[in-house]
């Protein structure tokens, strides 16, 4: 396991707003299980294409009704839905990946995690403690306390594979946490 205070400090690897997380890049192919992956807050899709680019299922949330759009591409099934709702209508579904990058609502964050299949990955980046004085997020409630995805996929019994925390400045000026988790030892397949 990686675990270091400065994050990474190579071009492209904090969070973007036009193209995939290169962290995102560096794991989904890691990250071969059989189902659907899940892309949690995708906004404009940059991940959810990624991942249908490279064969995969998936199910794109978003509270915004422009992630529709994403419909229009094959592998992808996109719904707009309430991420912060008391109730969310996935029946038992689970899913092989799940992907979550600039999100965080703290409330969900167990439920969200107990929706990974056993063998499935979570591959999660977000803004964290001391950010605010970069721009926007800013509010405490909106960044991570330092270790707390670590804290919560230990909680959630994942084992964590990849951690990192601290200070980027490509493509911007951020500071980051990031992690990615298994719900078992064993990876399954994707394809």
């Amino acid at each position: 396991m990686l675990m270091n205070n400065e994050a990474r400090n190579d071009a492209g690897a904090g969070p973007d707003a036009d193209g995939p997380s290169d962290w995102v890049r560096r794991w989904l192919p890691e990250a071969s299980g059989s189902g659907r992956v899940l892309d949690f807050a995708c906004g404009r899709g940059r991940h959810a294409r990624l991942a249908a680019e490279r064969g995969h299922s998936v199910l794109a949330l978003d509270r915004d009704p422009a992630c529709l759009a994403l419909n229009r591409i094959p592998g992808i099934e996109a719904r707009v839905a309430d991420l912060e709702a008391d109730a969310w209508d996935w029946g038992s579904e689970r899913f092989a990946v799940i992907v979550i990058t600039r999100y965080l609502f703290r409330p969900r964050l167990d439920l969200l995690l107990g929706r990974l299949a056993d063998g499935g990955c979570l591959i999660y980046e977000t803004f964290a403690q001391g950010h605010g004085r970069y721009g926007r997020p800013s509010r405490p409630g909106h960044l991570l306390q330092p270790d707390e995805l670590f804290i919560a996929a230990r909680r959630a019994a994942l084992r964590v594979c990849a951690f990192e925390q601290g200070s980027v400045s490509q493509p911007r000026q951020a500071i980051v946490q990031r992690m990615v988790a298994w719900r078992s030892n064993q990876p399954q397949s994707l394809r």
